[in-house]
């Protein structure tokens, strides 16, 4: 079966916490990751460092999060592998393919994510109408950049551009 899009690499790793200080200690002060922003809303009961591995076309965003109030939905450190972020080379394509093939995604859609990129999830548990999903991991799914294209295209998967 043809895949009409491609995963191109990770894009990025969320880990949540009660106490994203308890987090910077390890992934900032310890291992040395870069916090390149922050992103905070209400709505998805987040406070985040937006941390980096690497550069260019290859940076690995690493997100430390915590919630905003810890009794509120969603709960960002329930689980402390938060969510797999994957480089996707043409969203809106994956999305109606996938969609079409049987998989679950979480609600609201396409939308702007915290780094700027349009994103979407795959929602973690199948369903009766989506019986393929994520097997309990939230997998989000980032529209990458040209230049990220590009770079994959060229490095990554030599031979024919993407």
């Amino acid at each position: 079966m043809k895949r009409p899009f491609q995963v191109l690499g990770v894009q990025q790793i969320a880990i949540g916490g009660p106490d994203k200080k308890r987090l910077q200690k390890l992934w900032v002060e310890m291992l040395g990751l870069q916090v390149t922003g922050t992103f905070q809303s209400e709505k998805e009961n987040v406070d985040e460092d937006i941390c980096a591995i690497g550069a260019g076309p290859f940076k690995v965003e690493v997100d430390l999060m915590q919630p905003m109030d810890p009794e509120k939905k969603p709960a960002v450190h329930a689980t402390p592998l938060n969510h797999i972020g994957l480089w996707i080379d043409d969203l809106p394509t994956a999305v109606e393919w996938l969609t079409s093939q049987g998989v679950r995604f979480a609600p609201g859609g396409i939308r702007k994510g915290a780094a700027g990129f349009d994103i979407c999830f795959l929602h973690p548990k199948a369903s009766e109408e989506f019986p393929i999903a994520g097997e309990g991991v939230l997998i989000e799914l980032v529209q990458a950049p040209p230049e990220v294209v590009k770079a994959f295209s060229q490095l990554a998967f030599p031979g024919p551009s993407v």
